[in-house]
């Protein structure tokens, strides 16, 4: 799930060992103790004029390793990076330091004028040594490290340095600040020096087979689908399960508009409740924006009800009317989205036809997190519009992790006071610490949080257009940000002499010397599961989001509480030994007490009428006969690492399986095999909306024959009943047992603007409403009996594989002429790929993966021009293709 690192399995599988204690070296040690703020021989001016121009710069020199990488940390992989420090005046004082974040731990420095020393999470300090001999004008100083594991996106590097000094305010270091590209939209990091060199910068081992997203390499992916405008006429996304053309009827104009017909729904009768008007009021806003508005010259549309599985639909499109015949809301809803994807925005016309319809899987979900980088309200509304525009019903709404708590509780103003916000406080009064490059400073747009209106707000958007908000606090580890709030919140009323009230809700034993690091490199994110209070905590945070979610009209049935990566927490708690010893829980050592937290908050869930969900890593310790009856779990496990068992075990338990599978459904990785693209990549270096739409779900197994690993090697999938040799059973599904649905998720650890969020879910998010309501022709079924696949078993016959390429050749060809302008007319910032392109006998060819986008190409920094297939060019040239409506342009790739 929200994994900076991979997790551990997949770690192994490539040959590593995850890592379980702080990083150890002589050379980089870590510090925890705030310092005392000293009158500094500068002057504010002074460092200000440094912060504003001094230049800095970082690289990445390779990821492959070699005998000086730390043998005892990740099996010895590592990597080695320099920063450089270009000064414009001259600084001879030792009076200060500069942090900043790095994503993987420094191991060890090579610099006899600079220290380096580890904060918390991903958080640095550089400091002068006795050997610093001052920053001269112009004279560049280099700090070179080696850092564990690799670090293969240029997004690794964080921005916002800043400068200290003594008392000083401190100062963010110009250089080091992200920049927006005016053409496309993106961010753009300049300190950041580009990848040149594939084998020793992008590759991590000798046996890495994945090619990198040349032009050339794109050129060739790209040659599989062809243009063809005639494939997009009559395409609905997500696909419908029938549909019927009335090939002897002209198309029906739309140009007037269309005129509801409420009839028998507009009033209440036995069997059903009156349709409430502003329960389409969304998705007759779409149809509104692509030019079909409500008018009374319009083309009627007659709603009527009908029998059907929630979410079932009927549309009858002919010259005189339109008919519309559902179950419930949601299904007229989604007729009317039917509607609007048929549309070619060009014509307003649409070809007459039948359409039954109904979705594939109960759960169609979107999560994501606000809790690493905060991201608007606004943008939430954006997401949910079209979520409903695509027949997704459930938002996962990641509101708190180690690096933030964004949503306010009424009685604990701490959490949003101090939790919401990241500063250079060291002591962590006022704010967390600075994390994920956002600076020193707390009026940044990655701090920040929703107000308990805000929330009310979204829950109400969502309702009205049947999507469900799933809350999430992630518990018990990764919650940092709850844990220093209410550290603030006890020293706070310890001081004010009310020393009983101040332990209400303290989620941190103050004796507990357990060392541990969790996998974003914490040592104190984890709640003591062995606390009252901690479980009054949770109690008072669901109760409040409850009440909000009351006063919204949307109760609350489903909360989700992480249950992920304790890390080894608790080990040397007083209050947990005490526990261990005296409970009459069936308790009986530190290592049940994870499962513990998840039964009883379970449980505690279960009786005010909530279903709990969590991860399936943490799922997977609990007794199932110890739980609701009613749980979900969210399948994160990688495929490719076996990550099938859990799926198999879990919906065996009876549990609603959710499957959110990294290497397919991680929006936040990027989009293709390119160090300038945004995003972590542990489990996929390249998850591109094709690889997306090729996702058999239910047959997991299966996806062996088509799919290699992070490294482009293949892997083997074994779903037969089997023990291993640690007497540990696995096998297939359970006769009749299926998964709940599909939940695409976008962790925010590198995703800092509302801008970059879109760019990384669209539209990628289509493929994923695509698979989660129609199952394919081609898929293949799924064998209770148990089966092996790799890339030799055939399973996956060819003409499964003819037929997944002739839809995906009509589905890029849906998106590229007739979709994305229509997420272009509601300000979406989707990804507009890069081309493929390559010169032959001095003429320039191109292709881009949506056909139907234009192309632009120009030599030497010259013009833009448009593109025509086999235009004379001499020497490398740049090429980049245009979005739908023309205006925003797609990152540009080098073609030589």
């Amino acid at each position: 799930m929200n994994k900076t690192i991979a997790a551990t399995a997949i770690l192994l599988a490539l040959g590593l060992t995850a890592c379980s204690d702080a990083p150890k070296t002589n050379a980089v040690p870590s510090s925890s103790t705030a310092e005392q703020a000293k009158p500094s021989q500068l002057t504010q001016a002074q460092l200000q004029q440094f912060g504003d121009t001094l230049g800095v710069s970082y690289r990445v020199l390779t990821n492959r390793p070699d005998d000086n990488c730390d043998k005892a940390a990740a099996e010895g992989r590592c990597f080695v990076a320099e920063i450089d420090f270009v000064p414009e005046v001259e600084l001879k004082s030792r009076d200060w330091a500069i942090y900043f974040s790095q994503m993987r731990p420094v191991q060890a420095i090579e610099s006899k004028e600079f220290s380096i020393t580890h904060i918390k999470g991903d958080l640095y300090r550089i400091a002068p040594t006795e050997a610093f001999s001052g920053f001269s004008k112009g004279e560049k100083k280099t700090l070179r490290f080696r850092g564990e594991l690799w670090q293969l996106s240029e997004t690794d590097a964080m921005p916002n340095y800043y400068i200290i000094a003594g008392d000083l305010s401190p100062v963010v270091i110009a250089s080091t600040q992200v920049k927006q590209d005016s053409e496309t939209g993106m961010e753009v990091r300049p300190y950041v020096e580009a990848y040149t060199d594939m084998v020793k910068q992008y590759r991590r081992t000798d046996a890495d087979k994945l090619a990198p997203a040349t032009p050339a390499q794109l050129f060739s992916n790209n040659q599989h689908v062809s243009e063809d405008a005639n494939l997009a006429v009559n395409t609905i996304i997500p696909t419908p399960q029938k549909v019927a053309i009335h090939s002897q009827d002209k198309a029906v104009s739309l140009t007037s508009g269309i005129k509801l017909d409420f009839g028998s729904v507009a009033n209440a009768s036995a069997a059903k409740q009156a349709l409430d008007p502003e329960q389409l009021a969304a998705a007759l806003s779409r149809l509104a924006r692509l030019g079909v508005n409500e008018s009374e010259q319009g083309l009627a549309v007659k709603l009527n009800w009908r029998q059907g599985a929630e979410g079932s639909y009927l549309l009858d499109i002919k010259a005189d009317a339109i008919e519309i015949a559902a179950a419930d809301a949601a299904g007229f809803s989604y007729a009317l989205s039917s509607l609007a994807s048929l549309i070619d925005v060009q014509d307003l016309r649409v070809n007459a036809m039948t359409i039954e319809d109904s979705p594939r899987y109960p759960f169609r979900g979107m999560h994501i997190d606000v809790a690493r980088n905060f991201h608007s309200k606004a943008l939430i509304f954006d997401l949910l519009d079209q979520m409903a525009a695509y027949k997704l019903n459930k938002l996962h709404l990641h509101m708190a992790d180690d690096e933030g708590w964004r949503l306010e509780i009424d009685g604990l103003p701490e959490l949003t006071d101090i939790g919401s916000k990241r500063c250079h406080d060291l002591e962590e009064n006022t704010c967390l610490l600075p994390q994920l490059g956002s600076g020193p400073f707390a009026d940044v747009p990655v701090n920040g949080f929703y107000s308990k209106q805000d929330y009310i707000d979204i829950v109400k958007y969502a309702d009205a257009r049947q999507i469900q908000v799933i809350p999430s606090m992630d518990m018990p580890g990764h919650s940092r940000a709850a844990i220093k709030s209410m550290e603030a919140r006890y020293r706070k009323l310890v001081a004010e002499g009310k020393a009983e009230e101040a332990k209400t809700y303290l989620l941190s034993d103050a004796a507990d010397t357990t060392v541990y690091s969790s996998v974003q490199y914490y040592n104190d994110n984890t709640l003591n599961v062995c606390m009252e209070s901690t479980y009054q905590f949770v109690d008072k945070v669901i109760d409040e989001i409850a009440k909000l979610h009351q006063a919204a009209g949307q109760p609350l049935t489903r909360y989700h509480i992480g249950a992920d990566e304790t890390a080894g927490a608790w080990k040397q708690s007083p209050a947990c030994l005490d526990f261990v010893a005296n409970n009459d829980k069936g308790v009986k050592s530190i290592d049940d007490l994870g499962a513990y937290f998840i039964e009883r908050i379970s449980n505690q869930l279960a009786s005010k009428g909530i279903e709990a969900a969590g991860w399936s890593d943490g799922m997977s310790h609990v007794r199932p006969s110890n739980m609701p009856a009613k749980v979900q779990s969210n399948i994160w496990d990688v495929i490719a690492y076996k990550g099938y068992e859990h799926a198999n075990q879990q919906v065996n338990n009876g549990w609603d399986v959710v499957l959110s599978n990294p290497e397919v459904l991680y929006f936040d990785f990027p989009y293709e095999a390119d160090p300038k693209e945004h995003g972590y990549y542990w489990a996929s270096r390249a998850t591109n909306a094709h690889k997306v739409f090729s996702f058999m779900p239910d047959n997991l197994v299966a996806n062996a024959e088509q799919w290699t690993d992070i490294q482009n090697l293949p892997f083997e999938a074994d779903d037969r009943a089997r023990t291993d040799e640690k007497g540990k059973q696995s096998g297939p599904r359970e006769q009749g047992k299926a998964f709940a649905g599909l939940q695409g998720q976008l962790w925010s650890e590198t995703i800092r603007s509302d801008n970059t969020v879109e760019y990384m879910i669209f539209p990628r998010l289509l493929m994923l409403a695509e698979r989660a309501w129609h199952q394919a022709a081609w898929e293949v079924p799924y064998q209770y009996q148990g089966a092996l696949y790799n890339q030799t078993t055939g399973h996956f016959t060819a003409a499964m594989r003819e037929a997944q390429a002739q839809s995906w050749q009509q589905m890029a060809n849906t998106l590229g002429h007739k979709e994305f302008i229509k997420l272009d007319k509601a300000g979406i910032d989707y990804r507009v790929p890069t081309v493929g392109a390559e010169i032959r006998d001095g003429k320039l060819f191109a292709n881009v993966a949506y056909p139907g986008l234009k192309i632009e190409w120009r030599q030497a920094s010259g013009q833009w021009q448009s593109y025509q297939a086999g235009q004379a060019v001499t020497g490398p040239v740049e090429i980049r293709a245009i979005a739908a409506d023309g205006k925003r342009k797609g990152r540009s790739l080098v073609v030589n």
